[in-house]
């Protein structure tokens, strides 16, 4: 009786349209009272979940973007993003998509993408004549991209739940990450060919390069953090302080278009964004322990095994699962609930588990920009002020991309696994 409470108002919450943290809490307690357990579970099991020094990085990192992006560094990223492909057929798309690549560097978020560069791009692709709703479709799909380039929320708790290096998880994303860069190029094109969408004029190498120094101080910071994390010089959490602290110079003394009277406020929204996600982390792991207390990973394996133990066909399973999991879940919950049992199965059939992280995170950023509850929808349809229905009709094409991208990277494991081989033996 108390699973099926416990079933019934996890569906009801979710379709009530309730945050998700919300939902896997409420559920959680209604299982807790229904089976006649302590309520001081849940803040036990809660903190048991954040206790984690990698965990420590997530705010962290959220600061440094924000921070990043508070000085002026979306507008520098367009910029150099549009000199190198804005000449292209359809170029602000494809500036929108090359802009999404640069910025996954730095802000380790598909929310924080979509919000930063749809404030600029949506708008200004309309004002030439893109219809919104492609505009705001290139940018909830090309945001996807920015948790699988370094530095990644998602897999920092990866690393947190497994014990796998977040150095190697980081690497084993960077391909990954740029394919589907590439890969939503393509559709870009054919569509700006199709529709005749318009081209910026080519502004020759030397805006190139002006852009570019312009903007690599801001690019610098992937880099400083990966090598830094990969060359063993700091842990993924010294890093993120030290991205901080990076951010905070290039804003305040390179850029200086941001002061001292706005870091403040951007402090204030960056633990209010990494406390949200701290208190889903903590809500997910009381959700997860009560089906691992009912058994209920151990049963969905048994599944997954019973319909085939052939590599390949776990290898499918696994993605249908995750894919149709994306599109009704929030990310990190997914994560922490799914990611330890399929571990288990995936290592069973003998597929490499930074290979499996790579591909599963994957699947799960698929699912922030489709619906029903795609976040990256919500975000560039709320700044396109269009439906949901128009979105999702215009962002088929750059889905059925990054799909192709999935298989891709599902079907041939050197794809994530070649990077993390040359710095990790």
């Amino acid at each position: 009786m108390s699973l099926a409470l416990f079933g019934l108002s996890f569906v009801v919450a979710l379709l009530a349209g309730m945050p998700v943290a919300i939902v896997l809490g409420l559920s959680s307690a209604v299982y807790i009272i229904a089976a006649d357990l302590p309520l001081a579970v849940i803040p036990q099991k809660m903190f048991a979940g954040m206790d984690s020094f990698v965990l420590l990085s997530i705010p962290a990192f959220v600061l440094a973007g924000n921070i990043m992006n508070g000085g002026g560094i979306t507008d520098r990223i367009i910029r150099f993003s549009n000199a190198i492909v804005g000449h292209l057929r359809g170029g602000l798309a494809q500036t929108n998509i090359v802009g999404s690549m640069i910025f996954a560097g730095i802000s380790g978020t598909a929310a924080a993408d979509a919000a930063s560069q749809g404030a600029v791009l949506i708008p200004g692709m309309a004002r030439v004549g893109y219809p919104v709703s492609y505009a705001a479709a290139v940018t909830a799909a090309s945001a996807v991209v920015g948790p699988m380039i370094p530095p990644s929320v998602p897999m920092i708790i990866v690393g947190s739940l497994t014990g796998i290096s977040v150095g190697q998880m980081f690497l084993a994303g960077a391909v990954p990450g740029v394919l589907l860069g590439l890969g939503m190029m393509v559709p870009a094109y054919l569509l700006a060919v199709r529709d005749n969408h318009p081209r910026e004029v080519w502004k020759g190498w030397c805006e190139v390069w002006l852009s570019f120094r312009d903007a690599v101080w801001a690019m610098a910071m992937m880099g400083l953090v990966l090598f830094g994390i990969v060359g063993g010089f700091f842990t993924p959490t010294e890093a993120a302080v030290i991205a901080v602290i990076y951010a905070a110079v290039v804003g305040l003394f390179v850029y200086r278009e941001l002061s001292w009277r706005h870091i403040p406020k951007l402090i204030a929204d960056s633990a209010i964004s990494g406390a949200a996600i701290m208190v889903l982390v903590g809500f997910a792991n009381v959700f997860g322990w009560i089906l691992a207390s009912e058994r209920v990973p151990q049963l969905l394996t048994d599944g997954i095994m019973a319909i085939s133990s052939e590599r390949w066909a776990v290898l499918i399973l696994m993605n249908l699962l995750l894919l149709v999991v994306g599109m009704f879940m929030e990310t990190i919950a997914a994560l922490i609930i799914l990611f330890p049992p399929l571990l288990a199965v995936a290592t069973s059939v003998g597929i490499d588990p930074v290979h499996f992280a790579t591909f599963g995170v994957l699947n799960l950023m698929i699912g922030l920009s489709t619906p029903p509850v795609g976040v990256c929808l919500f975000i560039c349809a709320s700044i396109a002020r269009i439906s949901i229905a128009e979105i999702t009709r215009a962002i088929w094409p750059f889905l059925a991309s990054n799909l192709v991208v999935l298989a891709l990277v599902t079907a041939i494991p050197g794809l994530s696994l070649w990077l993390p081989s040359l710095f990790y033996r």
